[in-house]
């Protein structure tokens, strides 16, 4: 009986802890689009997937009057970087010129913006038990 007991009491700890883990929202909004055609390509990323394996979350939104928002569901704490691109012929990529330049408006959470590809460390934020809202320039 107290071996039971003592498991029951195991598994109800075990529970409540689990329950406590929350999951948070992040709100993404481009706040510079410089048409409205075409739409914003937004991707979630942990540093050992930026830019080189698929995102955690991938999500795409319509542009109205130069803005558009999004929303990346259930994220677990931690830490993460936000890109996005503003895929204007709908062919669901990126374009580049021949010389590698881009041929289309991209922005990575923070707005630190260089003559290179985003960094992720100019890029992370932290999400701890509160929903997160970004800005993000093109």
């Amino acid at each position: 009986m107290k071996t039971l007991a003592t498991i029951l009491i195991s598994m109800l700890i075990v529970t409540s802890i689990s329950a406590q883990e929350t999951k948070q929202t992040i709100t993404v909004t481009v706040v510079n689009a410089t048409s409205d055609k075409g739409t914003i390509k937004f991707a979630l990323f942990t540093k050992a997937t930026f830019l080189v394996k698929e995102p955690l979350q991938a999500k795409e939104g319509k542009i109205k009057d130069g803005k558009t928002t999004i929303v990346f569901e259930n994220v677990p704490t931690g830490e993460y970087a936000v890109t996005c691109y503003h895929d204007k012929n709908g062919n669901n990529k990126m374009d580049f010129e021949p010389n590698g330049m881009p041929m289309e408006a991209y922005g990575a959470s923070n707005n630190v913006m260089n003559f290179e590809p985003p960094r992720y460390d100019d890029a992370k934020f932290t999400i701890l038990d509160k929903d997160v809202s970004l800005d993000i320039k093109l």
